[in-house]
């Protein structure tokens, strides 16, 4: 039975919301598979909704007594838009803190049903160690836990969500229709990583004939392992996160073998979107379009993409965005912080069709692009 609430505010007076049916109501009528790329300031949060309203969360954003608190906030402005009262599932991809760090927070603000992970932290640190010891055992208490392990399937109605990758392990199985010899194996040069970031747990989604992909913060290394010497995953439609563009992920060997024709980057105002990443997803056979949550300043006007293309600016806006890119300071306590944006943020919002086509948006000019399916053989 629904029950019916009058707004006696006085921004509401005479509205009407039919709270217990707003989340019915709205799967009923929803008949894509929805993204939302949230806007966490070089982290990640990436917030699936499927037509039923059933919603799948990877990872949470930035940890911080500010940053954690802001990208709850912004998680939950897509939470609202799409409607719903709870997650479903929520994968933390690694023990990062631009990965967990909004977890705590969003958690006040939502119920979430469903914790997913690939297993303790192996790359010791305070902020992770305290809360994995502290905070995530409070999360999980009453909620569903699962470590990952590659071959999983997460049950959601209407897609099928597979890990492809956790702890370090891939699949070894091809998934249907995959297993092909990959030809770039042969020129794989491999890259440097940290210790968590190879452990990501990472799935590939498919709703009808839509394919995408998130394969958390996974290195080139382990790219080689899931794709070499044959492609376990085949190829999709659209690729996710992309590890921020970072130059220790995304080599050819994953990029190119898995063609899609529209990428989407969770950068920051100068974290990735690196040169020598942008020239391998530009170069990608069948590329089409990449999307930014953020203009780079390591990618500058060389390497990056038209601003309709790019859902986010600056607090204060530079007069001139450079033409060569900006080489990033040498880490530690003392590098320059980067160009802030605290502000209002956008998300990039992908609509899939289960005919493959998928229309995306950027929320914060209204720029779409709809991109047809892909014809057999073509992709």
């Amino acid at each position: 039975m629904r029950k019916t609430v009058w707004l006696t505010t006085a921004a509401g007076l005479g509205a009407l919301l039919v709270s217990a049916g707003l989340h019915s109501t709205l799967a009923q009528t929803r008949t894509t598979l929805d993204i939302y790329t949230v806007d966490v300031e070089g982290g990640n949060a990436t917030l699936f909704v499927t037509p039923s309203g059933e919603s799948l969360l990877i990872d949470t954003g930035n940890f911080g007594p500010e940053a954690s608190v802001r990208d709850a906030e912004r998680i939950m402005e897509a939470v609202r838009d799409a409607g719903l009262r709870q997650i479903d599932h929520l994968i933390i991809t690694h023990w990062h803190g631009d990965h967990f760090g909004g977890a705590e927070e969003l958690a006040k603000r939502i119920p979430i049903k469903h914790f997913i992970d690939h297993g303790p932290n192996q790359q010791p640190a305070p902020i992770p160690d305290k809360f994995l010891a502290e905070v995530y055992p409070k999360l999980i208490a009453n909620a569903k836990h699962t470590v990952a392990k590659p071959g999983d399937k997460i049950a959601m109605t209407g897609l099928d969500v597979q890990v492809v990758t956790s702890n370090g392990e891939t699949i070894k199985t091809p998934l249907a229709g995959a297993g092909a010899p990959n030809p770039y194996c042969a020129r794989f040069k491999g890259g440097e990583n940290n210790i968590e970031d190879p452990l990501s747990v990472g799935v590939h989604i498919t709703f009808g004939k839509f394919r995408t992909m998130h394969l958390g913060d996974l290195t080139k290394n382990k790219e080689f392992e899931l794709m070499c010497p044959n492609n376990r995953v085949g190829t999709i439609d659209l690729f996710l996160g992309l590890h921020h563009a970072v130059n220790t992920s995304t080599s050819e060997v994953m990029m190119h073998a898995v063609r899609p024709s529209v990428a989407i980057v969770n950068n920051g105002t100068r974290k990735g979107a690196q040169p020598d990443v942008m020239q391998v997803i530009f170069s990608s056979p069948g590329f089409e379009n990449l999307w930014q949550i953020h203009f780079s300043q390591l990618s500058g006007q060389e390497y990056t993409v038209p601003g309709m293309f790019i859902a986010n600016h600056t607090d204060a806006e530079m007069a001139a965005m450079p033409v060569a890119p900006v080489a990033a300071p040498a880490p530690g306590p003392n590098a320059p912080p980067p160009p802030a944006h605290n502000g209002k943020s956008y998300w990039i919002k992908v609509s899939a069709q289960t005919d493959g086509t998928f229309t995306v948006t950027n929320a914060r000019n209204g720029f779409s692009k709809t991109y047809a399916a892909p014809k057999p053989g073509t992709n």
